[in-house]
C-alpha cells in the first residue's frame, strides 16, 4: 500500500531533492526500508543500529511513533509519515 513520506529540508541532500517520496509497506520500518533502498544515504543519517537514532522523530497522521509500535507501527493506504529530526539552536 503506497505511503507518503514526508522529508525535511535538511535531510533532503540525500533524497535528491526529493520533498516526498511515495513508499509501499505495512509498517513504518518497512515504508522507510524502501525509501532506504532508493536512498542509502538516508539510512544512516536517521537510523542507528537497526533503529531510529535519538534526535530522530517520526509520526505517522501527527502521531509520534515512539508511543505507539516504533517501527512496527502499521501504516494504510494514503498515511503520511513524517520524518523530523532535532535541530539544535533553536
Amino acid at each position: 500500500m503506497a505511503v507518503t513520506v514526508k522529508i525535511p529540508a535538511q535531510l533532503r541532500v540525500v533524497t535528491d531533492g526529493e520533498e516526498t517520496i511515495e513508499a509501499e509497506g505495512t509498517t513504518v520500518g518497512e515504508v522507510l526500508d524502501a525509501v532506504f533502498a532508493r536512498h542509502q544515504d538516508l539510512e544512516e543519517r536517521i537510523t542507528e543500529d537497526g533503529d531510529l537514532r535519538r534526535f530522530v522523530n517520526v509520526y505517522v497522521g501527527g502521531e509520534d511513533i515512539r508511543f505507539r509500535d516504533g517501527l512496527g507501527t502499521e501504516v494504510s493506504e494514503g498515511d503520511e509519515v513524517q520524518i523530523l529530526p532535532a535541530v539544535a539552536g533553536g
